[in-house]
């Protein structure tokens, strides 16, 4: 395999230094039907119907539609799917997932499925839940299957993580700062997972040990023998290791004693 030349060095050291409600209205109104009501008679007695003295009901006027009942509430909680847009999985936490940055920003469950969320709700999903709980998640499947996280439900304390933008004012480093935290690194290990970007192309892999090692989508196409469950792996990049788990940039990869350098020229060190 040779390495790929002329990469622009500014892709990689980006790629190195970066990280990965609806509001219903209802108005309701019966102004006009109250309007339409004839006062109430004096007479103890009540009015006939109009069936009985064939009367004719009524008629709202021109331009004013006869208005149904309002449907009686819905009990329960609101439902965790619409119209086939959300998909609602079940399964017991096995791991989290980091950027090359260090930020929490998935997990994996005990049957595979992988669960995206975004980086600044990674402390949140810690503090909520852990390895080995149960959880029900609610999202939108992208085109390799991971499950962009919408709701998180911890099924046994019945804590909900929401989808939510960062507060207002909450900003992360620069994109040029953000490298004082990465390491050279180097790992390997058998392929569990093959990630994808938004597209549905392979960008990468994750190992049996939860090692996330990142791949750009044209580089990933190059191995199609190694991005694929059960392939060993050998992987050398930028990152970090931090008590939820690795993850880095790949700046070679290859198998195991046999690395291919990525770049014509490697970037310059965090």
């Amino acid at each position: 395999m040779q390495a790929i030349p002329n990469y622009p060095l500014g892709s990689i050291a980006t790629r190195i230094l970066s990280a990965m409600s609806l509001a219903a209205l209802m108005a309701a109104s019966n102004g006009c039907a109250a309007q339409t009501q004839p006062e109430p008679p004096t007479a103890p007695a009540p009015a006939p119907s109009p069936a009985a003295t064939g009367a004719t009901p009524p008629v709202p006027p021109p331009g004013v539609a006869a208005m149904a009942p309002p449907p009686p509430p819905a009990g329960g909680p609101a439902p965790l799917t619409d119209a086939g847009n959300l998909t609602t999985a079940q399964g017991i936490v096995a791991r989290f997932l980091t950027n090359p940055d260090g930020d929490v920003d998935g997990l994996l469950t005990s049957d595979g499925l992988l669960v995206r969320v975004p980086p600044h709700m990674g402390p949140q999903l810690t503090s909520m839940v852990r390895p080995g709980d149960n959880v029900q998640v609610s999202g939108r499947r992208d085109v390799g299957g991971a499950l962009a996280a919408q709701r998180i439900t911890d099924t046994r304390s019945g804590q909900q993580l929401e989808n939510q933008p960062p507060l207002p004012g909450t900003q992360r480093l620069p994109l040029e700062l953000r490298g004082v935290a990465l390491s050279p690194l180097s790992v390997q290990g058998q392929v569990a997972h093959v990630t994808t970007a938004p597209r549905g192309e392979p960008d990468g892999v994750i190992l049996a040990d939860g090692t996330v090692i990142r791949l750009t989508p044209p580089i990933a196409q190059q191995f199609p023998t190694l991005v694929q469950t059960g392939a060993k792996v050998s992987a050398q990049g930028y990152g970090t290791r931090t008590p939820y788990g690795t993850a880095l940039q790949a700046t070679a990869f290859g198998p195991p004693g046999n690395l291919t350098r990525l770049y014509d020229r490697a970037p310059p060190a965090p």
